[in-house]
């Protein structure tokens, strides 16, 4: 855990401002970004500080999974069912903004804007999917 980390105070809701929605795994939690990029743009974070992405190894390939799942999951509770209209991913670091694991989660992906398309595009530079 680390204070100065937003995720971190999110994840253990001491941020009463940021909703979290219903999630199914005690150790993630998702709410919607506050500079979406799409329609449906959501954050699937461990409550677990766990550094960006790069820190990944494979023991964390559950945790990434459930994190799909979640991600998953929000979007069809809050009526998008397109699975396939999706888009998944980790800003790359020096990309990231937090330094705290964070999955997005944005819908419908065939609606991005041209921003949007740029900054989430698949398996660039800076965003791995």
């Amino acid at each position: 855990y680390d204070r100065k980390c937003v995720f971190c105070r999110i994840a253990r809701r001491e941020e009463p401002s940021t909703a979290l929605f219903p999630c199914e795994y005690e150790d993630l939690v998702c709410f919607k970004d506050i500079k979406p990029g799409a329609l449906h743009h959501y954050l699937v974070v461990p409550v677990e500080h766990l550094g960006n992405c790069k820190t990944l190894k494979t023991e964390h390939i559950p945790l990434v999974k459930r994190m799909m799942e979640v991600g998953k999951a929000v979007l069809q509770t809050n009526n998008f069912s397109d699975l396939n209209d999706i888009r998944m991913g980790f800003h790359w670091p020096p990309f990231c903004s937090i330094s705290h694991l964070h999955l997005h989660v944005l819908a419908p992906a065939s609606q991005l804007g041209f921003l949007s398309r740029l900054y989430y595009r698949i398996n660039s530079y800076w965003f791995i999917t």
